[in-house]
């Protein structure tokens, strides 16, 4: 379990779920940011103060993030020493792939985990650094899963 890092919410409306985290429980928040994958435009932000971090994250129709129907616990994020061998272990596991954005450049997977209703994210420990040095830039580097171990050990990098 020491790979985990995060958790992640799908929301319609950034401001307000980070508004409603922050009035219900003191959650502070670094300053949201503007991105694009592919055709989509998304907006993003976690938590400040380290790990386990708080993703909200409020993604254009049609992307593996868009929120109409409502605010939703989207996926639990794990670095992964190999993202790609990494997919193939869950695959083999029965969790099958939901969306990877290695085609669009960006190095994580989502793979569908029914049993949670929601997603599990491997990101590969190559975007730790920057990572880190946009959402929390004094942090420690934090274990990844070993892919090359047994079956997914985890380990430090």
């Amino acid at each position: 379990m020491a790979a985990f890092y995060h958790v992640c919410f799908a929301v319609p409306d950034l401001e307000r779920a980070m508004r409603d985290f922050q009035r219900s429980a003191g959650v502070e928040w670094c300053e949201p940011v503007s991105d694009r994958l592919g055709g989509w435009d998304y907006r993003i932000v976690f938590t400040a103060g380290g790990a386990p971090f708080i993703e909200l994250i409020e993604g254009a129709p049609g992307s593996p993030w868009h929120a109409a129907g409502g605010a939703r616990f989207d996926h639990v994020g794990f670095w992964s020493s190999d993202v790609r061998e990494g997919s193939r272990r869950l695959e083999r596991e029965g969790f099958p792939v939901d969306f990877s954005g290695c085609p669009h450049g960006r190095p994580f997977v989502y793979h569908r985990m029914d049993s949670i209703g929601a997603r599990i994210e491997l990101v590969d420990i190559g975007r730790q650094e920057n990572f880190l040095r946009a959402w929390h830039p004094d942090g420690e580097p934090m274990p990844a899963i070993d892919e090359t171990g047994p079956a997914g050990a985890t380990g430090h990098r």
